[in-house]
């Protein structure tokens, strides 16, 4: 079954009243292109500040000479920081001035809406209900496990999605939800899970692929940072975890692997948006990732991790230059799925190795999970390249995940029909 009843507890109105009122009123989204090296040194001295906030990318020593950088500014340094701009001749352009409008239109949801729509976004609690609903619904199909608790206790679920056939079947590890603020992430996850559901006995491809592969779905993997950004601070990206000695809250768990952990494009430094932990999986978010795929190594075939934004496919390495064993056909595939998706809606995908399409970023899951010794690895960065950033309005969740179901079949297919 797909139409969800869900109980009509008023639970989003209360959460909307919830967030800090005024928060990010006047923040603005700005796009800066450093010219000279005067230009570098002020970005690496404001990221010491509280003036702004690092998107793309999201550690300022990978900012280069003619790169672009986009950076939150909060509304109480925008005059400064638009002032310093223009003292040090670094061009700039508004992306986005009205990020507290969009924030407002996506938490505003109808408490009376009984329905659970797959194009709007949704909270912990209703997530959460809804993978206990979806796996009673659909015992053949979906079967719900806990594999940990976060920091703050509440449950990491993943949704084992495939026809029951009582033998083991290859899988493939699908991942939403590792950075709290990248919130089209999770909606892709459920609409994954939707989308599986309703192809049951249709004879299309996805049905194909549910019946001969199993997909382990964790829709929400930082769920204490997922939860936070709806009630404290949209845009933050951490885990929740407490750091001994510093007020700064949170390890960026796609920096707490063990794949060149706290080498380039991670720090040490707490405060920092990229922080990798004190240790290896010192995350239990990561950490239950880490020992559920190591305990299902033989079976998991492939693993996507789904990020937001800037319409990029990527695979190995991430860490360094270096181009991994596998990488012609591992680039052939990534070019025929961004192919497929820009078939629907005309969306275009840059693709390649992320430290060459994106920046070098270590402890990251993709290339922890690809030296684990499972060949089809990928990391997806939806939609959009940047008017939006991370608030993509839910007017766009149903093309970003109708054109991204393409690119993941196509590659599920592949997956099935090279075994290794």
């Amino acid at each position: 079954m797909l139409a969800m009843v869900l109980r009509p507890a008023g639970l989003v109105a209360v959460i909307s009243e919830a967030f800090p009122v005024g928060l990010h009123s006047g923040d603005k989204v700005l796009r800066l292109r450093p010219e000279n090296e005067q230009h570098l040194q002020y970005l690496k001295n404001v990221s010491q500040t509280e003036q702004v906030d690092f998107w793309i990318p999201t550690w300022v020593e990978l900012v280069t000479i003619n790169s672009s950088v986009d950076v939150r500014v909060p509304g109480e340094w925008v005059s400064e920081v638009l002032s310093q701009l223009e003292k040090t001749a670094l061009k700039y352009e508004v992306l986005n001035e009205k990020l507290q409008i969009l924030i407002a239109d996506q938490l505003d949801q109808k408490s009376s809406e009984e329905t659970y729509s797959y194009e709007n976004y949704h909270n912990w609690e209703q997530i959460e209900a809804w993978t206990s609903k979806i796996a009673e619904e659909n015992p053949r199909l979906i079967s719900r496990f806990e594999i940990g608790k976060s920091y703050e206790g509440r449950s990491i679920y993943l949704l084992r999605v495939g026809k029951r056939t009582g033998v083991l079947k290859p899988s493939i590890f699908l991942e939403c939800g590792i950075h709290a603020r990248e919130w089209i992430s999770p909606a892709f996850c459920q609409w994954f899970v939707k989308e599986a559901v309703a192809s049951d006995k249709t004879g299309s491809l996805l049905n194909r692929l549910i019946n001969e592969l199993d997909f382990l779905v964790v829709p929400v993997v930082n769920v204490d940072g997922y939860a936070y950004t709806w009630t404290n601070n949209r845009f933050w990206r951490k885990t929740r975890s407490r750091n001994p000695g510093t007020n700064c809250v949170g390890t960026d768990a796609n920096r707490n692997f063990d794949a060149k952990w706290c080498t380039n494009g991670s720090s040490t430094h707490p405060c920092s948006n990229v922080y990798c932990g004190p240790y290896m999986e010192s995350e239990k978010e990561v950490k239950a990732i880490a020992d559920f795929v190591r305990s299902h190594r033989k079976l998991i075939k492939g693993y996507i991790s789904i990020h937001s934004y800037s319409q990029l496919l990527m695979f190995p390495y991430g860490y360094n230059y270096s181009l991994s064993a596998d990488h012609e056909e591992l680039n052939a595939l990534a070019r025929n799925a961004v192919a497929k998706l820009r078939s629907l809606h005309g969306t275009d995908y840059k693709y390649g190795t992320s430290a060459r399409t994106i920046y070098i970023a270590a402890g990251t899951s993709d290339d922890w999970a690809y030296d684990l010794g499972i060949k089809y690895t990928f990391i997806f960065e939806l939609r959009d390249t940047g008017t939006h950033g991370f608030l993509l309005p839910e007017s766009l969740i149903k093309e970003t995940c109708e054109e991204t179901m393409l690119a993941i079949n196509h590659i599920a297919a592949y997956v099935l029909n090279h075994p290794y």
